[in-house]
This record gives structure tokens, sequence and C-alpha cells, in this order.
């Protein structure tokens, strides 16, 4: 029999989650889709955000950054210099305690052509290039986020902070033609349990989400497009949010108890070959 002071101390422990009010976070691909509605959940914490895109997104970037209270930083996410300032630029707002890496690509080639001819074969330096973005960048923030993270004070349960990275049902159950962006995200998930326990002794969780069909610019406002990838949602029969995602995310890095795991969010979705 568990004794009603037992209970209270568990119930009371909920208060020792992940504390973000005053700390900073980093989104990358934060400037749209997914990142965006990151940015504005860790905002609405009262975190901090550095909002890692590209310079193109420069425009967007700041007009989100000055509507939160963050920052806007432009960065490749494969180059550790542009990387590394930006994690400092999110330490001078506070310590860094959260990391939501969403940034990424995505590209459509079958292995081999029709043909037959080497020519014709899916482009090695483009399969490179997806690689290098969706899964090297991932690691490159991941590795230097949580190299400034592993010097936060630890809270009352020697956490210092968490990432969120973001793979796809393209890891598990790539259709046709998405060799590339599929390798990509099935690193991700891969690497997920051993960054996790990589980073157990400084107190620093990671998790990835694994999204299905969101709606998101990516589609461009093609709705013929949208239609099609709904047939294949179970329930509820639509695209998901982005604030769905979100929330997703905010409860992976608050809740202290979820690490090294990756956790699907699609409706039951099951993708078919194409």
């Amino acid at each position: 029999m568990v004794s009603v002071g037992l209970l209270d101390r568990s119930v009371n422990r909920v208060s020792e989650m992940l504390e973000l009010q005053n700390a900073s976070a980093i989104v990358t691909g934060g400037a749209s889709g997914l990142g965006e509605a990151s940015v504005r959940a860790l905002a609405a914490k009262g975190v901090k955000v550095v909002i890692l895109d590209l310079d193109r997104q420069a425009e967007k970037g700041d007009a989100l950054a000055k509507e939160v209270g963050g920052i806007f930083a432009a960065a490749d996410v494969t180059d550790e210099e542009q990387v590394i300032a930006a994690v400092e630029a999110a330490k001078e707002l506070g310590p860094l305690r959260a990391v939501i890496n969403s940034a990424g690509i995505g590209w459509a080639s079958r292995t081999i052509g029709r043909d037959g001819s080497y020519e014709s074969a899916h482009n090695l330096e483009l399969f490179r290039k997806v690689i290098d973005i969706n899964l090297v960048g991932t690691f490159n923030v991941t590795r230097l986020a949580a190299s400034a993270m592993s010097l936060n004070e630890p809270d009352q349960d020697n956490a210092r902070g968490a990432i969120i990275n973001t793979a796809s049902v393209a890891a598990v159950e790539g259709q046709v033609g998405q060799v590339a962006y599929a390798a990509s995200k099935a690193g991700i998930v891969g690497m997920t349990l051993v960054i996790a326990r990589d980073l157990a002794p400084a107190g620093i969780r990671c998790n990835t989400i694994i999204p299905g069909f969101f709606d998101t610019p990516i589609y461009g406002g093609n709705q013929e497009m949208k239609d099609h990838l709904m047939k294949d949602t179970l329930f509820p029969k639509r695209l998901g949010f982005a604030s769905e995602y979100a929330s997703l995310a905010i409860e992976l890095i608050t809740n202290g108890y979820i690490n090294g795991e990756s956790v699907r969010i699609d409706t039951g979705t099951r993708m078919q070959p194409k």
C-alpha cells in the first residue's frame, strides 16, 4: 500500500520539470512551418528564443523575433562557426536549456533512371546534400548546443537541458523516390538513443519527433497535393497543425522522464509505397 506521504511527494515532483522561464532556446528552421510554431510555443513559456534559419529567411525571422521578443540568427546548420555564434547569442539571453531542430530539406528522385544509364541514376551530390543538411546539420547543432548546455547549473533532477530533433514517417516508411530524405531522417532516429546515452552524464535529454503529414509552407498552397496526402491519414482525416507538433515538442522538453525516444505524431498514418 502506497502511503499518502509518498503520493504527495510524487505529485509535488511535477513542479520540478525542466524550468524554461527566463531560459533561452534555439529553434532551427524557426522562421516558418513547424519551427515557427515551436518558437511561438516556447515564447509563451517565457523562453527567449534564437530563431536560427538561412539568410534568405531573414525578413520572416526578424519579424517573428520582434513579435516574440527573441532574436534572429542567420546560419546554415552545417556551418560550425555560424552555429556557434547562434549558441553564444542564446547564452547572452539566458541559460540555453532547449533546442528544437526542425531545419531540413526534401528531394524526390528514384535510385535509378528508366533507361538504365549511369547518368540517369540518382544524383550523388544531391543525395549528399540532403544527408548533409538533414542529418549532419542536426548533429552539428546538437553537439554544439549540448556543449553549452553542459555548463548550465543543474536543477533538482540534475537536468541541464533538452534537445528535440525532427525526423519523418519517411524514416520508417519511405515512399518511392524518397531514398535521400528517408536515409537522412532514419539517421536522426538511429542516433537518438545514442545521443541520449552520450549526454546523460551531463544531464541533457534527447528525443526525436516523427511527424506525419503537416500543413506547412512546404506544399506551397498546393491543395491537390494536400488532398492526396490526407487520403493516407487515419483519424482525424486531415493534415496536422504546426501547433500540434509544437505542443509535443514542449512536452518532450519539459517532461523530465522522457528520454531517448522517437515519438510518432501522425494520426496513425502508415505511408504507402507511393
